[in-house]
């Protein structure tokens, strides 16, 4: 199945779940995803499944400071 991430195409597998799509991109910690324009809280992550065409942002958050 092909994707857009990040601007990016992507093939992945048939239905894979947003948090497969997050462990195969190798993310960790905190990180918002944005699907198809809306904002996906933590907990769906395991929920949905990507379909065909799906346009995907995956934003990590890093700390820091001065």
């Amino acid at each position: 199945m092909r994707l857009t991430v990040n601007g990016e195409p992507r093939e992945v597998a048939d239905g894979l779940t947003v948090a497969a799509l997050v462990a195969q991109l190798g993310v960790r910690g905190r990180v918002a995803v944005e699907l198809n324009g809306e904002v996906l809280r933590q907990a769906q992550h395991p929920e949905v499944a990507l379909r065909e065409g799906d346009t995907l942002e995956v934003v990590t958050f890093v700390g820091g400071g001065v």
